[in-house]
């Protein structure tokens, strides 16, 4: 799951709110940002590196609390920094000391996808109640907005829904309408803005309506806007799913950056935390 949600962070973010891009969306490269010149192509973003945060301290089975969360928040940055964060949230990490300062000074009221595009991890719990409330703990840290805490739920649960086999992934929406509040079954059309439950709706949109892993690729970069976020929550659903077909390509695979939180550490945390 996070070597896919690592792909299609990495792979979106050379399209990310770029139309002119779009021409490039055939999934033979990892291409250049025409603007964020300090992320390369292979090179992933916030969406993948959160998202360990996540993986890491389920895998470690810590205390689910706040504190411990946002250590991890700056551990994962501080170890290994990198662009694609929001410019005011990259600042604040650059000069946050650790957990507690974290807390001390987050303004945590915004109801953008940063939330949701971490949550993916928490799909592998066994228990719908269970996610909902790890996940709402989460959420609140950043986003303590009933906007920001729904879609972190429904990216989570729409990875549950497909590891679990809990239904046919056309009905995914239907499933995450009865679990969180939020108009999930509606499908999206245009351009993905930031607020989270976009995301969401977006992802959800092309999980559905895709039989195969490229196809799931191309199709989330085809909305335009947000597209990494977009393809990295679906992605890592998408793997998931038994009705999806595995088929990214290699040179996408071979072409992840594989320093020392790469493709060889996402693969190896993968089979750690499938395992829990």
């Amino acid at each position: 799951m996070l070597l896919e949600l690592a792909i299609g962070d990495a792979y979106g973010a050379g399209f990310e709110y770029a139309p002119e891009m779009t021409k490039y969306n055939d999934l033979s490269r990892y291409v250049q940002h025409p603007r964020h010149l300090g992320t390369l192509p292979g090179m992933y973003t916030d969406d993948t590196q959160m998202s360990l945060a996540i993986a890491e301290a389920l895998i470690d089975d810590e205390p689910w609390r706040p504190l411990n969360l946002a250590t991890r928040f700056v551990q994962v940055y501080q170890r290994d920094p990198r662009e694609g964060y929001a410019r005011s949230f990259q600042e604040f990490l650059e000069t946050v000391r650790d957990g507690h300062d974290f807390l001390a000074r987050i303004h945590g009221d915004s109801d953008k996808s940063g939330a949701a595009m971490r949550a993916g991890p928490l799909g592998v719990l066994g228990s719908s109640s269970e996610i909902i409330k790890r996940c709402t703990t989460q959420a609140a840290i950043t986003h303590d907005t009933p906007d920001g805490i729904h879609a972190a739920c429904a990216s989570a649960l729409m990875v549950h829904y497909c590891l679990y086999g809990i239904g046919p992934k056309a009905e995914v929406g239907e499933y995450l309408q009865e679990l969180v509040p939020g108009q999930w079954i509606l499908p999206w059309e245009g351009k993905v803005n930031a607020k989270g439950w976009m995301s969401v709706r977006a992802a959800i949109t092309a999980l559905a309506r895709n039989a195969s892993m490229s196809a799931l690729l191309k199709d989330c970069v085809s909305f335009g806007g947000d597209v990494d976020t977009v393809a990295s929550m679906a992605l890592a659903a998408g793997s998931c799913c038994q009705e999806i077909a595995q088929d990214l390509p290699q040179h996408l695979i071979d072409g992840l950056e594989n320093g020392p939180y790469g493709r060889d550490y996402l693969h190896a945390l993968d089979e750690r935390l499938m395992a829990r």
